[in-house]
């Protein structure tokens, strides 16, 4: 109950939020029209969500079994997510999405308990970890139900086992990132996890969003790393997972990493762990274009040796981020640049940074040294408060991704590039893999319709043979695309097994389930 909370109406923490300089706020007001907005944001004690609908009965049995907030406060730090459209509206003062309550239980029993509650009580139920989604995951359809409750579990939030022989943690759900990296440090491990909502983000939302980290290159994908799973949901338990690699029919786990609660709230999580790393590298290398740098990126994470991180960002993102810092310097001031990390012990470290370095020279690379990797390293959480900052001048700033095989990485490039016209689009490739990559597009623009253009976008991917998303998940924004990613039948077989698991829909209603 100690850790500190996130920034109702913007990222992270506040006090890290700073303005932008006068130069960038001039270049964004010559360059590219933006124009302060209209109204100042809202206070947050001006904020007055709704009466709660939940009735007396309910509230005096949700008190019975967990923490139960009401006051108003609690309920705008609950609302929404962090995708801009979710900001801009707190900041214009609307919380018509607040939820009715928010309830901190304590145990995966307490969790049973409030499944079983709305179901008897009719309200809904939105699992809530760091509250850092961006694609409409925490604002559902309550429509049909007495209200709903925010169900943070930040009380879950134990180290609950390391068995350090088969490398594996269980943990709970409430665990933020840095967190989880403290209590497993004093074991000697690391979970290697690093999203750039490492700061924020939990545990449960790492597996129920299928996370991607940033040092993915290195230590994995988040849900390639599950092994164990315990799941509450309305009608019983799920303890899921014996050990990697049955073949005990399909694998169940694979129903909740991804789910976004709309199956059950996950009350632990079994993972593999890596020993912390006694040395650590990261270095910047320039491309003269992007195609050159994708196809050096392709090389080495099919062939090897594979760094930890392995980064490359387009012409346009590279030349912003130069004029941002400076950190490339003269020689790196054009084409692409790529972050390049090692992680491990001294040996394998050299080692491995010898023979990529080769291939990178081979592949037209020019080496920039550790500087452009330090400052990555050292900045790598940093551009929520960046979007932030250009928010509080007048600026809109979204981010979009999405994956798809190696050969399509050029024209889903140019797909979603050309379904923004008009916008300053930057693009890098966050996450690679032996067969595909995820292309991360940022748009700043003075104005843009965005309940237009993000479904175009989704169609512009869809159409190119992209996925709908790599690592930021479905929700609401994303529910349409991705029922036509995966076609009739496999809405049928989704709303199968929720009906299974939660007949009366309270786990999150509207999101995911097409």
């Amino acid at each position: 109950m100690s850790e500190p909370e996130i920034s109702w109406s913007g990222w992270g923490d506040p006090a890290q939020a700073a303005p932008l300089p006068e130069k960038i706020t001039t270049l964004l007001r010559d360059l590219l029209g933006v124009k302060p907005r209209e109204a100042a944001p809202v206070a947050l004690a001006d904020l007055a969500p709704r009466p709660s609908r939940l009735s007396a009965a309910a509230l005096r049995a949700l008190g019975e079994v967990a923490v139960v907030r009401t006051d108003a406060e609690s309920r705008v730090r609950h609302t929404r997510g962090k995708s801009t459209p979710d900001l801009l509206a707190l900041r214009s003062g609307d919380v018509s999405a607040a939820p009715d309550a928010v309830v901190l239980p304590d145990g995966h029993d307490a969790v049973v308990k409030v499944l079983e509650l709305a179901t008897e009580h009719g309200f809904a139920v939105v699992p809530f970890g760091g509250g850092t989604s961006v694609v409409g995951g925490l604002a559902p359809d309550d429509s049909g139900f007495a209200g709903f409750v925010a169900l943070d579990l930040r009380r879950l939030d134990r180290l609950v086992a390391v068995d350090p022989v088969s490398r594996t943690a269980t943990l709970e759900p409430g665990l933020r990132g840095p967190r989880v990296e403290e209590l497993l440090a004093e074991h000697g491990f690391t979970l290697g996890h690093f999203p750039q909502s490492f700061e924020w983000a939990s545990v449960g939302g790492f597996a129920a969003a299928r996370s991607s980290g940033q040092s993915s290159a290195g230590y994995g994908r988040f849900d390639e790393n599950v092994v164990g799973l315990t799941v509450a949901t309305p009608t019983g338990t799920l303890t899921l997972g014996r050990a990697q690699k049955s073949a005990a029919g399909p694998d169940l786990r694979q129903l909740v990493l991804g789910s976004e609660g709309a199956f059950g709230v996950i009350t632990s999580v079994t993972v593999r762990i890596r020993p912390v790393p006694e040395v650590k590298k990261y270095e910047g290398w320039r491309f003269a274009d992007f195609a050159t740098g994708s196809r050096a990126l392709r090389r080495i994470i099919q062939d090897g040796p594979v760094p930890t991180v392995l980064r490359l960002s387009d012409e346009t993102e590279t030349l912003v981020n130069l004029a941002q810092s400076g950190a490339i310097g003269e020689e790196g001031g054009s084409g692409c640049l790529a972050i390049v990390g090692f992680e491990g012990e001294p040996r394998d470290v050299a080692d491995r940074r010898a023979r990529v370095r080769e291939i990178l020279i081979e592949e037209g690379g020019t080496d920039l040294g550790e500087g452009p990797g330090d400052g990555w390293a050292h900045g790598r959480f940093a551009a929520p408060y960046l979007r932030d900052s250009l928010l509080d001048v007048g600026a809109f700033v979204e981010t979009l991704e999405t994956t798809t095989f190696w050969s399509n990485i050029p024209a889903l490039y140019q797909a979603v590039l050309g379904a923004l016209p008009g916008h300053l689009v930057m693009c890098h490739i966050s996450h690679v893999y032996p067969s595909a990559a995820s292309l991360y597009f940022t748009i700043v623009t003075p104005d843009i319709d965005w309940d237009t253009a993000k479904p175009a976008v989704n169609a512009a991917i869809l159409a190119a043979g992209g996925s709908i998303s790599h690592h930021h998940g479905v929700g609401t924004d994303h529910r349409a695309a991705y029922a036509e990613e995966i076609g009739p039948l496999g809405v049928e077989i989704l709303r199968a097994v929720k009906a299974r698991v939660d007949p009366a829909g309270v786990l999150n209603p509207g999101v995911l389930i097409p």
